[in-house]
This record gives structure tokens, sequence and C-alpha cells, in this order.
């Protein structure tokens, strides 16, 4: 199976920054997409960013040109920087691994338990 821990969250005033890191680990064959999620209270999950193994990235409107997603393939982790935060951006941040555990698995997805960002105003 695969693991994924999160880290990096925090609270932080409106305007400053935060980056949050992903690592998976455990029975690794591959791994294709990986994304961060964030869910905060009374709203449902919604996607931040996305990055393919390709290194083709893809943003939620809302955080567009503040936030940047990025990947180091060697050490199965993704990260992501957050800029000028808003307190809208409050919200538990959840890494997500499109992966393959052996050559015969199927792709799973696979999610971390989330961390917390608040940002006060």
């Amino acid at each position: 199976q695969v693991q994924v821990v999160e880290s990096g969250g925090g609270l932080v005033q409106a305007g400053g920054s935060l980056r949050l890191s992903c690592a998976a680990s455990g029975n690794i064959f591959t791994i294709n997409n990986m994304a961060w999620y964030r869910q905060a209270p009374g709203k449902q999950r919604e996607l931040v960013a996305s990055i393919t193994n390709g290194e083709a990235t893809d943003y939620a409107d809302s955080v567009k040109g503040r936030f940047t997603i990025s990947r180091e393939h060697a050490k199965n982790t993704v990260y992501l920087q957050m800029n000028s935060l808003k307190p809208e951006d409050t919200a538990v941040y959840y890494c997500n691994a499109d992966a393959k555990s052996s050559i015969t698995d199927w792709r799973r997805n696979y999610w971390g338990q989330g961390t917390q960002v608040t940002v006060s105003s």
C-alpha cells in the first residue's frame, strides 16, 4: 500500500505565506498525478492544484497567481507554495496521489490525513 503524509500547515496572517509538503511512501510502483485539495467547514472538498508526471499543472481560479505546485519525483513528494494568503484560504488541505503499488495493481487514489491552514485577518 501507499501512505501519504502532509506537513507544513499552521496559522498565518493575511498576506503571509506557507509551504505545504506531501510525501508518499510504502510500496510504490509508480505515481501519476499528485494534487492538493482543501475543505473548509461546511463546504465540499475542492481541488486546489494538480501536477502530472510530466509536470503539467492546473490551478483553481481562486488560487491562480498566488499558489504554486511542484514535485520532486525522486522523493515522491509534492509541494504547495502559498503566497498572499487570504482568510478564505482557511481550510484543511489534503494531498492526493494517483499511484500503483505494483505493476499488476490498479491505479488508486491515496489520501493523506490533512493539514490545517488558518489565515487570520
